[in-house]
């Protein structure tokens, strides 16, 4: 006799089923609606958006915004550059260097494992401010107008290397412990044994890091002057929509008639160039992100 495979479900469950579709439905249709408003508007007219507001149909439409980001094209792809390579590179060597601070800590044949990891924590308290800062980049490292004053501080910080910690404590030491009976040196231990099993920690501070790298602005700012050829891509974008501000601002008490500088329009213009990428890129990375969850929680 063979037995029917499929579940009858309940009315309860129907209810509860369709209850839940809607509801994620909606939110899903809520998460997204800032991205339409935010297309709709990088496609509108600036007099418009400022008499009637924000609407999900473009009004007026219009591509001028895109035309003064891209007016320099040339800069435009060199930032792109410059911040995919400080994405991907700063992400994979800090997900390595944040990985064996977090292991280290955690041995418990470490020396002053404590200690280190109280300095560590109380740096997340106190810090100098920001002129030691730009004093120990600019003149102390000699790193002025250098992508490197843009690519160090952001390559480690104390709260990524206490979340890696704290995702090591679920390891049981004896696995290291097995593979020091077995000869194998710490750097083999850490690589093939340790890793494999850090793939949830390193999906998810990967995506911290790499959110860190592509939105980085501020210290492009304090850091990288004109002699600087490339900027990274926000700052770029960012002193566009500052030039056009100051613009703006200056003939605002003139007779000059200034509504037609895409003030607005080109926030949202410089979002969309700034976040398309990432939009297009993570579907195809989603699933590595997913299978490193799903893989650590099947080992924990």
């Amino acid at each position: 006799m063979q037995e029917n495979s499929k579940i009858k479900l309940g009315s309860s469950d129907i209810i509860i089923k369709t209850v839940a579709y809607i509801f994620i439905g909606l939110f899903s249709l809520a998460c997204l609606l800032p991205f339409i408003l935010m297309i709709s508007t990088s496609f509108s007219t600036e007099g418009l958006i400022r008499k009637t507001g924000f609407a999900i149909i473009p009004k007026g439409f219009t591509t001028y915004a895109y035309e003064l980001v891209l007016r320099n094209s040339k800069q435009l792809f060199g930032s792109y550059v410059v911040t995919i390579l400080m994405t991907v590179g700063g992400t994979l060597l800090g997900l390595f260097i944040i990985s064996m601070t977090g292991y280290a800590l955690q041995r418990k044949d470490f020396p002053f494992r404590n200690q280190i990891s109280f300095y560590i924590y109380f740096t997340t308290l106190f810090s100098g401010g920001l002129v030691p800062f730009y004093l120990l980049i600019s003149k102390y490292l000699g790193l002025k107008d250098n992508y490197l004053a843009v690519f160090l501080p952001l390559l480690m910080s104390p709260w990524l290397i206490i979340l890696m910690k704290n995702f090591i404590k679920a390891i049981p030491f004896e696995i290291t412990e097995s593979g020091k009976i077995d000869g194998a040196g710490d750097i083999t231990i850490f690589v093939k044994l340790i890793l494999p099993m850090l793939k949830p920690a390193l999906a998810t501070i990967g995506l911290f890091l790499a959110l860190g790298y592509w939105n980085e602005w501020y210290n492009s700012m304090l850091f990288l002057s004109a002699k600087v050829e490339y900027r990274p891509l926000q700052y770029h974008l960012y002193k566009i929509v500052n030039e056009v501000a100051s613009l703006k601002n200056s003939v605002a008490g003139s007779n000059v008639v200034v509504t037609s500088l895409p003030l607005e329009t080109l926030k949202m213009s410089t979002a969309v160039v700034a976040t398309g990428p990432i939009i297009l890129l993570y579907p195809f990375v989603q699933k590595y992100f997913i299978a490193g969850i799903t893989v650590g929680a099947v080992k924990g």
